[in-house]
């Protein structure tokens, strides 16, 4: 139970930076002042999880309850903040193409360890057997906080339409319930947030997207 939690808040803590710092990169590039950048990035690293508590009655949302992922996502946050505001050199040329590279790599961890926690987290709350339920709510969990973040941007949200964002999450959600109670929970837990890592990465270098009706993707699904 402890190696459990030991990886599982580990994957958490990923996560957590990551999406802090693309909702903060959002923000910044929006030119938000400060409290927006706060807003943006926090949001982005815990809403999925608010969202998830919100719709099986968990309330006050685990964010309120232990804000630990909130200090995580407002240290991340301040950090990235400070860091830009000296050094604005960072958003352009070479150092912007290596962030994103590193920040890429970790939001697919992020997306793989908040999907089976969220899984986790129906299982706990007594919801193992409904299998629908708990893929949405692993889901919701991993790409919520991403949804919240570029409806508060004002731009289309990222998973209806870049790299098969949200269908890697649905993919390892699924192999996660199918194999949670066939292994041991650990090996279940690491090896679905895995899939969903390899699924994101291969998206991202191969520039996979599902089709539209048109053929034609929007030029921001090129980067």
């Amino acid at each position: 139970m402890e190696i459990h939690w030991t990886i599982l808040f580990a994957l958490e803590t990923v996560g957590t930076i990551a999406f802090a710092s693309s909702g903060a990169m959002v923000a910044i590039e929006r030119n938000l002042d400060l409290l927006g950048v706060i807003v943006l990035g926090v949001t982005t690293a815990v809403g999925g999880g608010m969202i998830r508590d919100i719709i099986i009655g968990n309330i006050p949302p685990a964010l309120f309850q232990n804000p630990v992922y909130v200090w995580m996502g407002l240290i991340t946050v301040l950090i990235l903040f400070t860091v830009i505001r000296f050094h604005p050199y960072i958003l352009g040329g070479e150092f912007r193409e290596n962030y994103e590279k590193i920040m890429n790599i970790f939001d697919a961890v992020g997306l793989g360890a908040f999907t089976v926690v969220g899984i986790n987290t129906a299982v706990n709350a007594g919801y193992g057997d409904y299998h629908f339920l708990a893929a949405f709510l692993g889901v919701v969990t991993g790409v919520g906080g991403g949804v919240l973040r570029d409806i508060m941007a004002d731009q289309t949200p990222y998973i209806l339409r870049k790299h098969v964002y949200a269908c890697a999450s649905i993919i390892g959600a699924v192999c996660y319930i199918l194999i949670l109670d066939k292994i041991p929970a650990d090996w279940a837990m690491v090896s679905c947030s895995l899939i969903v890592v390899v699924i994101r990465l291969l998206a991202t270098k191969y520039r996979w997207n599902l089709p539209t009706a048109t053929g034609k993707h929007n030029k921001g699904d090129e980067s």
